[in-house]
């Protein structure tokens, strides 16, 4: 997938045609269930292919919490924070030919639809496709199971970036709870249909960071839970500040490709480098993971 590429216009029309702008969470994000596109059960991989228009694709995951108290994050992120990271993607040449996946994650036991994922795009279908997620709005506030999203990434994505040219993709998560321990073998089954076997935070944070750069954008709970499972991968933001997801986002980006502290805050407005800033603060770029 990610053929096409995203453009102002075609936003601007989708926008217009959904009435973004005015629209509650509840009027943007319509379905009242899993829709089996976006059901891991039902998918064996999920392809960040180079294409002629992306000859050097680069994959970036993005996985927002959609339990409880963080249902308002996904009304922000199609509202503002989608457009926002794409025109800054496309401005700042930060990665090649990025093609984005989204994914809703909540609660392996309690939540009918722990994890959605829609396919890689790098068009408008990107966000066609996030309003099609349910927003189940279940599950407890604490904790929860983003790393569903690192197995996902780790055992059912195929990325050329990775393939052919031993390039990481990049995977964000994003939520306001601590992580669950691990996932257990009937949970695997279930979600994915998988007959694997019980396995810790710690190791789907190692498998998933041989092909992905993990970070999780923490909010308002604390990093001491993810900091357990990806230590130095643990961006600090204020639930007031989540309109700032996007620099935040690029920011990351921006240090492990390599680019100066002072250099990424620079070129941002007072209010959004303060948020970057703390966001970044402990941030750890161009190790690998261990544990």
């Amino acid at each position: 997938m990610g053929r096409g590429s995203y453009t102002a216009g075609d936003w601007a029309r989708l926008k217009e045609s959904r009435k973004l702008e005015k629209s509650s969470v509840n009027e943007i994000f319509k379905a009242e269930r899993m829709d089996d596109r976006f059901n891991p059960r039902f998918i064996d991989k999920r392809e960040a292919r180079d294409s002629e228009d992306h000859p050097n694709s680069t994959p970036i995951v993005i996985g927002v919490d959609v339990t409880g108290s963080m249902g308002y994050l996904s009304g922000e992120i199609i509202k503002n924070g989608l457009n926002e990271l794409m025109k800054k993607l496309y401005s700042t040449n930060l990665v090649e030919d990025p093609q984005l996946m989204f994914a809703a994650i909540g609660d392996a036991k309690e939540d009918e639809a722990p994890l959605q994922v829609t396919q890689f795009e790098s068009d408008i279908r990107i966000a066609e496709q996030l309003m099609d997620l349910w927003i189940e709005g279940a599950g407890g506030d604490s904790p929860e199971d983003y790393q569903l999203l690192w197995y996902f990434v780790s055992r059912h994505t195929d990325i050329d970036s990775y393939n052919k040219r031993q390039k990481k993709g990049f995977c964000f998560t994003i939520g306001d709870a601590p992580f669950h321990d691990g996932l257990w073998a009937p949970e695997l089954k279930k979600i994915f249909n998988d007959d694997a076997k019980d396995i810790g935070s710690k190791k789907l944070a190692e498998e998933a960071s041989e092909k992905y750069e993990l970070f999780h954008i923490d909010l308002n709970c604390g990093k001491e839970s993810a900091a357990r499972y990806i230590p130095g991968r643990v961006l600090s933001l204020d639930p007031n500040n989540v309109k700032y997801l996007p620099e935040v986002i690029i920011a990351a980006i921006q240090l492990t490709n390599g680019m100066d502290r002072k250099e990424i805050l620079g070129g941002l407005d007072f209010s959004a480098r303060k948020a970057v800033e703390k966001a970044i603060r402990t941030l750890s770029v161009g190790k690998k993971i261990n544990l």
